[in-house]
């Protein structure tokens, strides 16, 4: 049972960004992105109007943060220095940083942007203009695309999210009644899932920053399924209801992505036919996947049936997309993936354009008619020689009708 990452974790990822640092000929690397941070560093933080800034040399990671920061930064063990301002306008959040590189005798930077982002409000300037353009700044996206391969030990952690994401969906169905409001329902079910949780993990548990507690449970109902991002109206549950379900829970930062499409009640002939369509257009996704698969060529099959049985102008948007720290990243199993990275604006290549071992995808295909979605989504792991499934709540239609009694 994995709860946290290893120390040996954050020193792979350490010595790939060094190596990195050394190919481009820089002299550091540096972020701004609190998601990068945290993978390199274990340091979790709230992006706000605060910045905060990662230097990688060589041989020492230093790191500038407001003062509100300072303490909880400090017992880091990987950063060996913590400098800090005051607090944004106030401070000089981008003048500290440039005196911490220049502390570090560096002249040249690789940074995953040029200046901090204009998060809630912030306005500042680059790193060159704060160093009156004594600074060489070339930006690089290395963590962004690091992450797309996850290490065994991160696929343990999703897997034991889906593991309490299973949990906050049975909890979700047991509760699931007419004349129950959706939004007291997700809230029964996401904390009696995250109290057993925490209960049977105790101090093992590492609870984050970013995100919104241990377990999430809740769905989207009537009319609002037939939005693939529909809001959890303010309407109670009726007898005939649609749902469109969704579970996940944070261990150590790490997600999973649990989705069904469930009824209240007996579905109609219709209802029954379009689940069944959306199931077999999830089954036939989930066998097009393995290593060295194009990711593009999963999104054509799911295409090329929905085709065949007349529902295509029912389907809003591609099959799925890769999920650990983020609850969406890259890649995409999008029919166009592969034009894209192909394109010049990008980063990638041919290579980028195929799946691997360690991608964890989200495979969830839906169909929305004017009165409601279908879509479930499972969590599944490319290995070496094929996938593994990491959610596992039934997907039968049988097993997603809840019954009235």
């Amino acid at each position: 049972m994995a709860t946290t990452l290893p120390e040996s974790e954050f020193d792979d990822r350490l010595e790939r960004v060094r190596e990195r640092i050394v190919d481009a000929e820089v002299d550091a690397g540096v972020w701004f992105g609190a998601t990068s941070i945290e993978y390199l560093t274990g340091f979790d933080h709230i992006q706000t109007e605060r910045p905060v800034v990662l230097a990688v040399t060589g041989d020492r990671i230093e790191i500038t943060v407001p003062r509100l920061e300072v303490e909880r930064v400090e017992t880091n063990p990987r950063i060996d220095a913590v400098h800090h301002y005051r607090d944004f306008p106030g401070g000089e959040p981008i003048g500290v940083a440039t005196s911490m590189l220049e502390g570090l005798d560096v002249e040249s930077i690789a940074a995953d942007a040029e200046g901090a982002p204009g998060t809630m409000g912030y306005q500042g300037p680059t790193l060159a203009e704060a160093a009156d353009a004594e600074l060489e700044v070339e930006t690089q996206g290395w963590v962004s695309r690091m992450r797309w391969e996850k290490s065994d030990a991160e696929v343990d952690l999703i897997r034991e999210s889906a593991k309490w994401a299973n949990l906050g969906h049975r909890y979700l169905a047991e509760y699931t009644a007419v004349g129950e409001h959706p939004a007291t329902v997700s809230q029964r079910a996401s904390m009696d899932a995250s109290r057993a949780m925490l209960d049977t993990l105790g101090d093992r548990y590492v609870a984050r920053t970013r995100g919104s507690g241990p377990v999430h449970a809740g769905y989207i109902t009537g009319p609002q399924t037939a939005l693939p991002h529909g809001h959890t109206a303010n309407r109670r549950l009726a007898e005939g209801d649609v749902l469109v379900t969704g579970a996940s829970a944070n261990v150590d930062g790490y997600h999973s992505e649990l989705e069904r499409t469930m009824f209240l009640g007996e579905p109609t002939d219709e209802q029954g036919h379009y689940f069944e369509v959306m199931l077999e257009a999830q089954t036939i996704a989930i066998d097009a996947l393995g290593p060295g698969v194009s990711i593009a060529h999963v999104d054509d099959v799911v295409d090329s049936y929905f085709e065949e049985q007349g529902v295509a102008d029912l389907a809003q948007h591609h099959v799925g997309h890769n999920i650990g720290m983020g609850g969406h990243e890259p890649p995409y199993i999008d029919r166009g993936w592969d034009d894209y990275c192909e394109r010049e604006y990008t980063t990638y290549d041919a290579d980028d354009a195929v799946m691997r071992p360690g991608h964890v995808w989200t495979i969830e295909p839906g169909i929305y008619t004017d009165e409601a979605g279908y879509r479930h989504s499972d969590t599944i792991a490319i290995t070496e020689d094929g996938i593994e499934w990491l959610t596992y709540f039934p997907r039968d239609l049988e097993s997603n009708v809840i019954d009235l009694e």
